[in-house]
């Protein structure tokens, strides 16, 4: 039996601008993993892939993404498995302040 859930992706900053929304939600099967779910998102809001991916089809290294509050390059990056009730969020690089 193959089990189908919702993940929400929440989107910030310039992200958040290029999608056009604070939030998509993607659906996945069971066992599938990050790459998956940014696949999904990419699939709603193709503008979003050249901001997520590099060439290569890898992480940008920029991006920052977080897998229930913690960052996904500290546990298996694209390759993480997700669960239901998961959630990722999605952060671009950011600079400015004070200098």
């Amino acid at each position: 039996m193959i089990n189908f859930y919702i993940m929400k992706v929440r989107l910030f900053a310039t992200l958040r601008q290029v999608a056009g929304a604070k939030e998509v939600e993607v659906d996945l099967e069971a066992g599938e993993t990050v790459r998956h779910a940014l696949e999904g998102v990419v699939e709603l809001c193709p503008n979003l892939k050249e901001r997520i991916f590099d060439e290569k089809g890898d992480l940008q290294r920029s991006i920052i993404i977080l897998l229930k509050g913690r960052n996904i390059r500290l546990e298996e990056g694209l390759d993480t498995i997700l669960g239901e009730g998961d959630y990722l969020a999605l952060f671009p690089p950011v600079a400015g302040g004070k200098g």
